[in-house]
């Protein structure tokens, strides 16, 4: 159907461009219009409302509307509505959030760069594991190896790390120097037979045996996030990160904790380093940051990196990246802000209350369905994965497409979802929810999924 001239979907139509969608099917579909947005719903233009399963993009901490947030902005843009951190300046909401992120920090940290999004802080990351080594001598040391399905942004840099095939084709990526490890998904990749314990074994030695045949002396870095967020929500097994901080402790390799996802409370700690005995030596975090009310990321260094990045920039007179909004003073003021309410609210102790509605519903209600495989998750965050055969764990077809249908059906039920690669559908929502909320999210995606079970059931009956 086509919409109505000069409506907001046919102005979206004729202007923007999207993020992540199809542009072509967009052309047809039009988009869904977001109107405003209460606790952990939000509204559209004809008033429908939805929970937002996945808190907008894993990010909407605090739901979507948060006065203290609104006038924290408000009192810094008519204080200080701009000013920048180049050559030396600064201004109190900087210093208070760089502060406040080092006495939360999971290790030990010595400094803080601001960013603005994740993928920034990431690409920032790679660029100080590169400026570190040549500055103490070891310009060879320069790859970085991520992991398959991992996902770190969409920068020329951070996309690269992403182990993700739709963000490499038609962008030429990834670029050279970034090689990708296995995924400790044990539910598709463990062989037959195989442990927990041996397939954990086998990934480290498989990481070791990547670095020793690349040369340690070539090698710089790992990056990981502690819950594989946007490539599927997959949790690692027991001791995996055990193992691989043994192997880069062996060979000096620097591990760079992605927390974009999985920091501020996610997974029942305030940090995913915490859930699963990480200690890395650079962590990047963003989203509920500042609840996502305003773009705001940082990088977290510990001191041996920073006593390496400050050498270089003694040597050239400057330390030479950073970006004009790089601890902007209103999304700081407002990260602050955000950062006191999760103190005030027990934000941890919350998520670990309300946890187990959601785990525990999710595999109470949904595991012996005919279209479930894997229930996966820690904390406030899980996933549902389908397949076609629970025997053999095989997914759908993808011209199936059984999880986007599912998104579909569901905002008809109240709830936008998103789909996750290979039929998974992922749940992140906003960490202010209630026990009632989780319920009630869990009914409304019952529903949409016993919707989905007749179509496939009618098509296959078509089928023969």
């Amino acid at each position: 159907m086509t919409p109505p001239r000069n409506s907001n979907a046919a102005r979206d139509i004729a202007n923007l461009m999207h993020p992540y969608t199809d542009a072509r099917a967009h052309q047809k579909n039009g988009p869904l219009v977001i109107t405003r947005g209460e606790g952990v719903r939000v509204f559209d233009e004809q008033g429908n409302g939805y929970i937002e399963t996945v808190a907008g993009l894993w990010c909407a901490s605090l739901g979507f509307d948060n006065e203290r947030l609104v006038q924290a902005a408000l009192k810094q843009m008519r204080q200080l509505p701009f000013y920048h951190s180049f050559t030396g300046r600064s201004h109190e909401p900087a210093i208070d959030l760089a502060e406040m992120l080092i006495e939360r920090a999971p290790v030990p940290m010595s400094k803080v760069f601001f960013c603005n999004s994740g993928s920034e802080a990431n690409d920032t990351a790679v660029k100080m594991i590169w400026y570190f080594n040549n500055a103490i001598g070891r310009p060879e040391k320069k790859k970085i190896i991520a992991r398959i399905k991992g996902y770190h942004g969409v920068t020329v840099a951070s996309a690269s790390l992403t182990g993700l095939p739709y963000n490499h084709k038609l962008f030429d990526l990834p670029i050279a120097g970034i090689l990708h490890a296995g995924t400790p998904h044990y539910y598709h990749c463990a062989l037959p037979g195989e442990s927990e314990d041996a397939f954990t074994t086998r990934l480290a030695n498989e990481l070791e045996e990547m670095i020793v045949r690349e040369g340690p002396e070539t090698v710089a870095a790992f990056f990981a996030e502690p819950i594989m967020g946007a490539g599927g929500v997959i949790v690692p097994p027991a001791g995996y990160f055990e193992k691989i901080q043994a192997v880069l402790r062996r060979h000096d390799v620097l591990f760079v904790a992605d927390e974009v996802i999985c920091g501020f409370g996610r997974t029942g700690s305030y940090w995913g380093c915490q859930t699963f005995n990480i200690q890395p030596d650079i962590l990047t975090c963003a989203k509920a940051l500042s609840s996502s009310f305003l773009p705001i990321s940082a990088v977290l260094v510990n001191d041996r990196v920073f006593q390496g990045l400050a050498d270089g920039s003694a040597g050239l007179g400057t330390f030479g990246h950073g970006y004009t909004y790089s601890g902007h003073p209103v999304p700081a003021a407002v990260a602050v802000e955000t950062l006191k309410i999760y103190d005030e609210m027990d934000l941890v102790g919350h998520v670990r209350r309300v946890a187990p509605s959601l785990q525990d519903g999710l595999r109470s209600r949904f595991a012996d369905h005919p279209l479930v495989g894997e229930i996966r998750g820690v904390g406030l965050i899980g996933a549902v994965e389908f397949v076609s055969n629970k025997e053999t764990r095989a997914n759908f077809d993808p011209a199936v497409k059984i999880a986007p249908r599912l998104v579909k059906i569901a905002e008809g039920h109240g709830l936008i979802m998103r789909a996750l690669p290979g039929d998974g559908i992922a749940f992140s929502p906003p960490l202010i929810i209630t026990v009632e909320e989780v319920n009630d999210m869990l009914d409304r995606f019952g529903r949409a999924l016993d919707d989905l079970t007749v179509q496939i059931r009618r098509e296959s009956l078509a089928a023969v």
